[in-house]
């Protein structure tokens, strides 16, 4: 999945954001450009909306943590409260989640593990102990934090009408997806005839939704847990899910969790001419262009700005339009949105997540996933 960050623009938009939280309890450290937005380019009502509360934009989806909880050692589950501009998500999707930290803001996404249609939503994040945002979240996030949301996204759903013979292969965080589904799946009128999860954790303490998830299976017929603790059992490999599962090519199955667990899955459906019935979810950065593909760059005017910026060989064009203080339109900062779409007057782009070139005049782009391949002009 793409990441990316975010840096106050300008000394203007540094001091107002202290002002900001000064007298608000950093509750509207997000909105401080728009605070000078008004200064430079017109704004819309969501922008004033946003500076009373950032629940209220519209434009720019946000939402406050209400509750947090431990799940073991080294996760939590977020709960949060959305604001108008979210639209919803399905069970077994993702969400782009935005986070200040020292002023930075960062993106990275995470499975939603609340199941659709409820006032609030739920993230359950595992820390990674060398990572910066998983941390911050498990750690350092109390109720009361706003965080910008993207549009929920990813097709690891299950369809309509709901298979009657369904099969889940987790380990690790990989259960969180999952996690959404079978609460969903709860709550039907009618259940589900026949699931089966098979999930894996290091051991018990360190297995999310443990004990819920022997509640679930305890009162509910249609479901079936077999649980594998690596550390005293081994790896959750093809042979064991057919030793746990043997009905296992009759079903529809989605599985979830590292890459050689799904690597070695996906040879086995393969292998019995199965493939097409397993769905699989995999947890990933866009890798960064090898930098001999992607070292161009190039000067970058803004037309109706009147301002001019190098760009970097590898730096979104979003970025270099903030740091010279240009107003740039944006939304989720990872190319799904496309909030930050504007016209190309001249020159040639490079896509940062696949290194293709394009570009002709009048083309809209997207400046949050796109670098400059040579000198450009764009339209702002």
């Amino acid at each position: 999945m793409p990441v990316s960050s975010f840096r106050s623009p300008s000394p203007v938009v540094d001091r107002l954001t202290g002002w900001c939280a000064g007298r608000t309890g950093g509750r509207i450290l997000t909105a401080a450009s728009w605070v000078v937005s008004p200064l430079t380019s017109p704004s819309a009502p969501d922008d004033y909306l946003a500076l009373l509360d950032p629940l209220l934009s519209a434009r720019q989806p946000a939402g406050r943590v209400v509750a947090v909880r431990a799940e073991g050692p080294a996760a939590a589950t977020l709960t949060i409260r959305p604001g108008r501009g979210w639209t919803g998500h399905r069970a077994g999707q993702y969400l782009p989640v935005g986070v200040e930290i020292d002023g930075v803001r960062h993106w990275r996404t995470y499975s939603i593990t609340a199941r659709p249609g409820g006032h609030t939503l739920t993230l359950t994040v595992k820390a990674d102990p060398r990572g910066r945002v998983s941390p911050h979240l498990v750690h350092r996030t109390p109720p009361g934090t706003v965080l910008r949301l993207g549009p929920a996204q990813g097709e690891f759903t299950v369809p309509e009408p709901v298979p009657e013979r369904m099969l889940f292969v987790t380990a690790g965080s990989g259960i969180t997806p999952v996690m959404g589904i079978l609460r969903t799946l709860a709550r039907r009128r009618r259940p589900p005839g026949d699931v089966v999860l098979l999930h894996s954790a290091p051991d018990a303490e360190q297995c999310i939704f443990r004990d819920e998830l022997t509640g679930l299976a305890a009162r509910s017929p249609w479901f079936r847990l077999g649980l594998t603790y690596t550390r005293a059992d081994g790896r959750l490999s093809p042979e064991r899910i057919t030793a746990l599962c043997p009905d296992w090519r009759r079903r529809e199955a989605w599985m979830c969790g590292p890459a050689g667990l799904l690597d070695a899955a996906e040879h086995h459906w393969q292998r019995a001419d199965a493939r097409e019935r397993l769905h699989t979810e995999r947890f990933r950065l866009v890798p960064p262009l090898p930098q001999s593909a992607a070292a161009i760059g190039g000067r970058v005017s803004f037309d109706r700005s009147g301002v001019e910026a190098e760009a970097p060989a590898s730096g979104p064009l979003l970025v270099t339009g903030e740091r010279a203080g240009v107003p740039m339109p944006y939304g989720c900062r990872m190319g799904v949105c496309h909030g930050c779409l504007v016209p190309l007057l001249d020159g040639r782009i490079r896509d940062l997540r696949t290194g293709e070139l394009h570009g002709t005049p009048g083309e809209l782009i997207q400046t949050c996933v796109n670098g400059a391949a040579g000198p450009l002009v764009l339209d702002v």
